[in-house]
C-alpha cells in the first residue's frame, strides 16, 4: 500500500529530499500516523505532500528502511525518487471520485495517508 507523506514546505521539502537524497521520516504526532510508519513495508512507494498554502503532492519517493522499536517513535528512512512534472494538488483531488473515501480528504490533519494503488497511479502517472 502506498503512502502519502505531509511535510510543510518551509521545514522540508520535495527540495531539501533531492538534496539530501536520503532522510529519516520522524516527528509524526498522530496515533494513526504513527501507526503507519510503524508498519510501512521496505520499498513502498511514497508521496511527498506540501501542506501549507501550497496543498499539492509534489514528487516521490521510496521506503527504505524502518526501525520500530520503539513503536510510538518509528524512524523511517526515506530516498528520493523523483519531482513531480505536474504537481497534483489537494482541490483536484477533492473533485475526483476516486479520493472520495481517502483519508486524505477526510482527515485533514493526519500527516502518514494510506493511498490505493489507482489513487498513487493518478498522482504518480505522469
Amino acid at each position: 500500500m502506498p503512502y502519502l507523506l505531509k511535510t510543510e514546505p518551509d521545514v522540508y521539502s520535495i527540495d531539501d529530499l533531492e538534496r539530501d537524497r536520503e532522510t529519516i521520516w520522524d516527528g509524526v504526532g498522530n496515533p494513526q500516523a504513527v501507526g503507519y510508519l510503524a508498519r510501512m513495508p521496505i520499498g513502498e512507494m511514497l508521496v511527498i505532500y506540501h501542506t501549507s498554502g501550497e496543498k499539492r503532492a509534489t514528487g516521490l519517493a521510496k521506503c527504505v528502511a524502518v526501525n520500530a522499536e520503539n513503536p510510538k517513535v518509528p524512524e523511517v528512512r526515506i530516498r528520493f525518487v523523483k519531482k513531480l512534472k505536474t504537481p497534483r494538488t489537494l482541490a483536484g483531488m477533492k473533485e475526483m471520485k476516486l479520493f472520495a473515501e481517502s483519508p486524505l480528504v477526510r482527515q485533514g490533519r493526519l500527516g502518514v495517508v494510506p493511498l490505493t494503488a489507482a489513487q498513487y497511479e493518478w498522482i504518480a502517472g505522469q
